[in-house]
């Protein structure tokens, strides 16, 4: 992974080592439990992100999206299939946040 984890995370890795390791190891069974590209993960998880108004979620899998093939047009496509379901504010700030990534 390119990016740099956030402090916080890696604050907590260190301090509780074993749970650190469990974390890891379920985003990676679970990522590799079914037939879905890199890129479709991303975009769930962004939308997942967005759902639970997560700024650091949707700035993390808008980044790891493009990184793996996604269009800047497709990370915003995600995120407005969610209006009607999350709420025009929330989406409103999510587009914000993709657009920190995207412009930034």
């Amino acid at each position: 992974m390119s990016e740099k984890l956030p402090k916080h995370y890696t604050n907590i890795k260190e301090k509780f080592p074993e749970y650190g390791a469990a974390l890891s190891n379920l985003g990676e069974s679970v990522r590799n439990s079914g037939p879905l590209d890199e890129k479709s993960v991303q975009l769930i998880q962004l939308a997942a992100s967005a759902a639970i108004r997560s700024e650091g979620g949707v700035h993390s899998h808008a980044r790891r999206a493009i990184e793996n093939g996604a269009l800047e047009e497709e990370l915003y496509q995600t995120v407005l299939l969610l209006t009607s379901t999350i709420g025009f504010p929330n989406v409103a700030a999510s587009i914000s946040w993709i657009n920190d990534i995207v412009e930034g």
